[in-house]
Order: structure tokens, then sequence, then C-alpha cells
């Protein structure tokens, strides 16, 4: 088993391995011991390129522990673009329920994988929805991916494009 601490603008990410893929990533308040192995590098390595814009697929192995409906939500949210947003109502139709946008939700929110498995790109149809590592964090993550804020890598800061655009008109 290997445990990868990885430092992000949204906080402390974990990143738990089976030796062979990806089981668990959890966001931590303080920092906790490493027992890295290859996966957990390679995802550090990884998560670092998405959080610079650099990377906007994961190539890492996972292994998911769920079965029927949630296994479904779970898998089809690779299928969502970077940059891009789905309605919890489209992943239930999509995964053959239409009609199962709540239970869908619930499924969403007990992804054992985030970022990898981008459930932060899951949107309820009125607004933003919700995401187990707050709002904030989910408004980031879309805003990275819109482009709406970047990494500049001499100053290390991220800058709000949508600020400075909003300030130039």
């Amino acid at each position: 088993m290997g445990v990868g601490i990885f430092e992000s603008p949204i906080g402390l990410i974990k990143i738990i391995t089976d030796g062979e893929a990806i089981v668990r990533i959890l966001r931590i308040n303080t920092r906790e011991p490493e027992f890295a192995d290859k996966i957990t590098n390679k995802a550090k390595e990884q998560l670092a390129a998405y959080f610079c814009g650099e990377l906007r697929t994961f190539d890492l192995p996972i292994r998911l522990s769920g079965e029927g409906f949630l296994r479904r939500v779970w898998e089809s949210l690779s299928d969502i673009p970077y940059g891009e947003t789905r309605t919890y109502g489209f992943i239930a139709a999509s995964c053959g329920n239409p009609k199962a946008y709540r239970s869908a939700g619930n499924c969403v929110g007990r992804n054992p994988i985030p970022i990898i498995l981008p459930c932060h790109r899951v949107v309820a149809a009125n607004g933003l929805g919700g995401f187990g590592w707050g709002l904030d964090a989910k408004r980031f993550l879309l805003d990275l991916e819109s482009k709406n804020i970047q990494f500049d890598k001499e100053t290390h800061y991220f800058t709000n494009n949508r600020r400075a655009n909003r300030e130039i008109t």
C-alpha cells in the first residue's frame, strides 16, 4: 500500500494506493507520513501538471469498489471533458435511469477518487450543487479548467483572469 501527500492550491491531498492502483484520494488538514510508491509519485506529478494547467486527462490506474448504478455513475465521471460540466440529471440519464438524479448526486458525492474522477464537474440544474471538499474548492477547480485562473510559473501564484478582464473593460 502506498500513501502520498500532495500540497495543492486547495489544500493537502492524500493519495492512497493498493500497490497497483489508486483506491482513494482525500483532502486532509495536516501533513501525514508518506509511504510513497511509483503510483503515488506518478499521481503527484500529474496533479502538479493539472494544477499548472498543463494536464487535462489523467493517465493513472484506479480501482473502484462499487457495483451497479453506483459504479456506472463513477465511471461516467471520466467521460466529462475538461473544462465542461454536466448535471446530475445528465449523469443519471447516461447511466440508464433519467429520473434518478438524486441518486446520481448521492453517488457522485461518494466518489472515492476526486479530481482524477472529476466529480467537481457535476453541477445541479439550478446552480453549483455540492462538493465534498467544499464549494470554494469546487469553484477553484472549475475556474482552473475554464481558464478563469492560471498558474504563473515565474511568481508561483494563481492569477484571476476574470477579475483582470473586468478591470480592463
